[in-house]
């Protein structure tokens, strides 16, 4: 009987393990549909998040690929294209680099900080002037770079506002809880003349986005719970909150609605399963 035992065991093991290869080397692609009386016509973004200088293919030609057949109207980065910490005595950052100066030599990209963008933006200690470095090699491409920064789509009718929140609203266990009035703060008042587009990393603060005037906010950070188990959704964070409320998909709250992206790579544990990487289709339609 332990014999049998020991061979269901070890099938499962070896089935586990290839799942975890498959969904941590590969990417799918998912849909969002929203309707907007604001906008003045229909318009499609691409959502990009969590890349974390993972590698699709030859120099991430099967991202770029993937995007291309989109044809989207514009590209979201919602930060942590690269790991904030140090791999053979430097930051990798160079993947995410290029996925954003190549995407942006074809359409409009808007990029708002993660805490590993904000991380190595910080500590200039230990990572010096990198962060301006690379923030000036984006802005020389075309990538639009919002840190606690607005700007319009004129012919859509779209404000996109990109949230540069400090470290301590990335606590690991404990969440910081974010004072009243603390986004209008940092980014100025919402437009509501406008449809209000917000890219902030963190989706534990839906609520407060919401509250600020957010028509939409687009997240990441979650990696959609690494593990993602039928009926329950993702176990745990990288805050390492198990069974996080917010893991990936969409979300409503009194009208407004959050896109939170499961991101494309990972940090630390690199580990996804039942949890391929994904890029984002938000098509936003006129109400």
């Amino acid at each position: 009987m332990w014999i049998y035992i020991l061979i269901i065991f070890l099938i499962l093991l070896v089935g586990s393990l290839a799942i975890i290869y498959h969904d941590t080397h590969s990417f799918v692609v998912r849909d969002y549909d929203i309707s907007s009386k604001k906008v003045d016509r229909d318009y499609t973004f691409v959502l990009l998040s969590d890349l974390h200088g993972y590698i699709f293919g030859n120099n991430n030609d099967k991202l770029l690929a993937a995007i291309d057949k989109i044809r989207p109207d514009a590209v979201l980065c919602a930060g942590d294209m690269f790991t904030g910490h140090k791999i053979k005595g430097e930051i990798q950052y160079q993947a995410g680099l290029h996925v954003l100066t190549e995407l942006a030599g074809r359409y409009p990209v808007y990029m708002g900080n993660g805490n590993h963008e904000h991380k190595i933006k910080a500590y200039t200690a230990e990572f010096g002037n990198l962060f301006d470095r690379y923030r000036e090699a984006l802005r020389k491409s075309g990538v639009i770079v919002l840190e606690n920064d607005s700007i319009n789509i004129a012919d859509a009718n779209i404000r996109v506002t990109g949230l540069d929140l400090s470290l301590d609203y990335f606590r690991k266990v404990v969440k910081r809880e974010m004072d009243q009035g603390h986004v209008e703060r940092c980014v100025g008042k919402s437009d509501k003349s406008r449809m209000q587009l917000l890219i902030a990393h963190n989706p534990q603060y839906f609520k407060e986005y919401a509250e600020w005037g957010a028509d939409l906010t687009v997240s990441g950070h979650i990696h959609g719970g690494l593990i993602r188990l039928p009926l329950v959704g993702g176990v745990v964070s990288p805050t390492i909150a198990l069974f996080p409320k917010y893991d990936g998909g969409k979300y409503e709250m009194d009208g407004k609605t959050m896109i939170l992206s499961r991101g494309l790579g990972t940090h630390s544990i690199h580990v996804r399963m039942f949890n391929p990487g994904e890029v984002d289709v938000i098509h936003i339609h006129k109400a």
